[in-house]
């Protein structure tokens, strides 16, 4: 990154570089630097930018800018300017809480909505003038069809982990949330990656958009030392308590592929006296904001995850992630490990690998193109592993097989979330996970916690949901 770049050199409004300040930020990661300045100009961007890169404040921050020098005029309540949508409850709650922090010098108005909650204090709110929007495609369609909300002036459209809602099955939702919006917009794509699918969805959403891109495409940091070390899925539980307690780790995330297997996982650590705990989509919205607050203010050591259930954590100097399973889809490693490694600090990853994930660690390495080392746990052996009863080991090795089958490259992961299809309820908005515990005012009001709430339901795809068939027809681009 060039030090020279500073965010007063960006051309950021009064208000907002004094925010910046006040967070105590001087220069621009890499994303910011490029994208402040394009979305200031107003042209549509497609960018590229792992987890944990500062994409957030590189879009709120020029959004911001843009909305202080061009105030509304005779706007009407519950009609924003800007619309913000993000796949997982968490995440929006971020990131309105990204736009209060840099807005907060301002008079912006924002809000952020999202299923799973009562319906009713969201449409109070909407009552109010605002500016900013940010939203889970289910539940804003919920409102629009209760026409509790008009989407029929937003100058400013984000889709803001578009991968990711992908993968959830969103496509069929922004497709009817794309209809409800002028054709004369700005439009910002950011993903994670680069993938086919992104790249279908952005010819039905983005007009002659400037591309960038901080990382080369699914490259894993290089700050992250990764390593692999080969087991047996009836040593894990046991390899892993040894480790975090022999290495004593005070901050790991642990990620497994079913919620059955976090909770197992976690009462066991606990059980040998670790401070653990299991987020995922069956515990109660209390449950996950104790365990995520007590994760980030250190009194929980370890934290089990599912992948959706941890979409939105955002932890600065994570120092240890480990995939107690490997994930099925090889870009989903890449998300993982993204979370330790960032803002110039090193981390570790590490893989507990059984002979039935050798085809996922094999995908994995070509993608990443480089192969993980293989190591060995010192003052560790299998005969420290005490024998379950048979019928416990039985459940536990197919639990994953039933959950959880392999999923062709961009389906819905359902990892740790129980994958579904079939239509849901009229009026009921689609599985958003992840979700904070409130949310559901004004930037005014409280401040949302970024706990996750229970899911509805999957977040598999249903029927045809390729983007090349959804979006065909499509005509919500930029006229």
């Amino acid at each position: 990154m060039n030090n020279s770049i500073t965010f007063a050199s960006l051309g950021l409004a009064e208000p907002l570089l004094r925010a910046v300040t006040d967070t105590g930020y001087e220069h621009p990661t890499p994303i910011q630097a490029q994208a402040i300045p394009q979305v200031m100009q107003g042209g549509d961007l497609l960018a590229a930018a792992q987890t944990g890169t500062g994409k957030t404040a590189g879009f709120t921050l020029p959004i911001l800018h843009r909305l202080v020098q061009n105030p509304a005029q005779g706007r009407k309540p519950g009609q924003p300017r800007v619309l913000i949508l993000t796949p997982t409850r968490e995440l929006a709650a971020q990131v309105e809480e990204s736009v209060r922090t840099y807005g907060k010098h301002t008079s912006i108005r924002s809000m952020v909505m999202f299923g799973g909650v009562n319906i009713n204090p969201q449409i109070s709110a909407l009552r109010k003038p605002l500016d900013i929007l940010v939203a889970t495609p289910g539940r804003l369609l919920d409102h629009a069809q209760q026409k509790t909300v008009d989407l029929s002036a937003v100058e400013i459209l984000v889709l803001d982990e578009a991968d990711r809602m992908l993968d959830m099955g969103f496509i069929r939702d922004i497709r009817r949330v794309l209809a409800l919006l002028p054709k004369q917009r700005q439009n910002l794509l950011f993903s994670a990656t680069f993938s086919d699918e992104i790249r279908e969805l952005s010819k039905g959403v983005l007009n002659n958009p400037i591309e960038i891109s901080v990382a080369r495409r699914n490259t894993a940091s290089e700050l992250v030392a990764q390593s692999v070390v080969l087991t047996e899925q009836s040593h894990k539980r046991d390899m892993l308590s040894h480790i975090i307690r022999e290495s004593g780790w005070h901050q790991v995330l642990v990620f497994t592929r079913t919620k059955h297997g976090a909770n197992r996982l976690a009462e066991k650590l606990v059980k040998d006296g670790l401070s653990a705990a299991a987020i995922h989509g069956n515990k109660s919205q209390a449950a996950r904001t104790r365990a995520l607050a007590g994760f980030k203010d250190g009194k929980v050591a370890v934290l089990v995850a599912t992948d959706i259930a941890a979409r939105g954590i955002d932890i600065d100097q994570l120092p240890h992630v480990v995939n107690f399973e490997l994930p099925n889809v090889p870009e989903d490693y890449v998300h993982r490990i993204g979370r330790t490694g960032r803002a110039g600090s090193t981390g570790s990853a590490m893989s507990l690998v059984d002979r039935s994930e050798i085809k996922l660690l094999n995908a994995i390495e070509k993608l990443i193109k480089r192969p993980i080392e293989r190591t060995t746990i010192e003052g560790w052996s299998p005969d420290m592993v005490k024998p379950e009863p048979a019928h416990v080991r039985a459940a536990e090795e197919d639990r994953p097989r039933r959950a959880n089958p392999p999923r062709r490259h961009g389906a819905g992961n359902g990892q740790g979330n129980g994958a579904r299809s079939g239509a849901r309820p009229a009026g009921r908005s689609r599985s958003e996970a992840s979700a904070p515990r409130s949310g559901n005012g004004s930037s005014r009001g409280g401040q949302p916690s970024t706990s996750p709430a229970r899911p509805r339901n999957g977040s598999a795809r249903r029927g045809n949901s390729s983007p090349r068939a959804a979006l065909l027809g499509s005509t919500s681009t930029k006229g």
